[in-house]
């Protein structure tokens, strides 16, 4: 199979709020009021924890089928800490992402310990979310200035 791309385009609605079209799904992206948001939709950061949630839910599925047995419930905790001097522009070491990012995933199925031992390190080593937050994607950021009278271009 062929590599497949996926795009997404934000608009900011103010300082903390972002909509975001994901083909043809709108998501909104906002901090909580003690942010400086609205509270409108989840923050940037717990975005990132529910991408990793949904991406371990369908490769969970798709492993299980693979290996012959059914999930009949999955549950999934994310949680991760980081610490946001940086994010405020106060002098630190500290990195501004997650210094850690922790999934439990509690399973009911049709397999033995064993099986769902091999299971979960399958799906550790499957989930392209994971994957990018546990190794170095190359991120790159760019500006594309526009003059003020110009109208904003529409990408989607």
């Amino acid at each position: 199979m062929s590599d497949v791309e996926f795009a997404v385009v934000g608009r900011s609605e103010s300082a903390a709020r972002t909509v975001v079209t994901a083909r043809q799904f709108r998501l909104v992206v906002d901090e909580p009021a003690d942010l400086g948001g609205s509270d409108a939709g989840a923050n940037p950061v717990e975005h990132v924890l529910a991408g990793l949630a949904g991406c371990l839910n369908v490769v969970a599925h798709v492993v299980a089928r693979e290996m012959g047995f059914a999930i009949r419930s999955l549950e999934m905790a994310l949680s991760g800490v980081l610490d946001p001097a940086r994010f405020r522009g106060e002098p630190t070491s500290a990195r501004a992402g997650f210094r850690e990012i922790r999934a439990v995933l509690r399973v009911v199925a049709d397999a033995d310990p064993a099986t769902l031992s091999r299971w979960l390190e399958t799906v550790r080593g499957r989930c392209p979310v994971s994957d990018n937050l546990a190794n170095p994607t190359p991120v790159r950021i760019e500006l594309e200035e526009r003059n003020p009278g110009e109208s904003a271009r529409s990408w989607g």
